[in-house]
């Protein structure tokens, strides 16, 4: 008895699984990336709030932080962290600019290749260059009102570090929602983007760190 119990409760969980994620047909890859092509090319700027939860395998309780992100095109790009503390990372020609609490610091994308490609596809998500990158192996699926790209590193320096990027799509508009990075470890970051603001007036000023 025990036994088919146990069976019945491992067939709902992969039912559940699989009607939580399905795979896309080519045909529907093909219209997600027309849509957010087409949503993307009318992002001249996007500022968003987001939480970010670090999940560490040996802590019972994920990291949460919290801030904004700004975005203005062509490669513009913003990471304010305001709590539990002040910590922002700008993406800005060619260099990454830190400033942690006053102290800054900058280091060449060059020389950062895991930033460097987080920061392309991030850029990317926005300015639509995204679904093109011969340095991933990307799938796609669907989701309850969403859907789901999956990025797999082919280089394997990056690999070391970074094991897959998931960026979460809200169907209906297009853009992205979350991001997941999933480290070669069982650890991983999720950021929550909300309260998107599109094509606002940014001034350059903003991305000086």
């Amino acid at each position: 008895m025990k036994s088919k119990i146990y069976f019945f409760v491992l067939l709902l969980n992969i039912c559940t699984v699989f009607a939580q994620e399905q795979k896309m047909t080519d045909a529907e890859i093909t219209a997600f990336k027309q849509d957010v092509n087409v949503v993307a090319k009318k992002i001249k700027t996007l500022s968003t709030d987001f939480v970010q939860y670090k999940h560490l395998d040996f802590l019972s309780k994920d990291i949460e932080t919290s801030g904004k992100m700004i975005f203005k095109e062509p490669a513009l790009l913003q990471w304010q962290y305001k709590k539990p503390y002040n910590y922002s990372i700008v993406f800005k020609n060619g260099k990454i600019l830190i400033n942690d609490e006053g102290k800054k610091s900058a280091v060449d994308i060059g020389n950062s290749k895991i930033f460097g490609r987080i920061n392309k596809l991030i850029v990317g998500s926005v300015s639509g260059n995204m679904f093109d990158d011969k340095e991933f192996t990307i799938s796609y699926f669907k989701l309850k009102g969403q859907n789901l790209a999956k990025f797999i590193p082919k280089d394997a320096t990056l690999k070391k570090y970074i094991k897959q990027i998931e960026l979460t799509f809200d169907k209906e508009e297009a853009t992205v929602v979350q991001v997941k990075l999933l480290e070669s470890s069982e650890d991983y970051t999720r950021i929550v983007l909300k309260n998107k603001v599109i094509n606002a007036k940014i001034d350059d000023s903003v991305f000086t760190n």
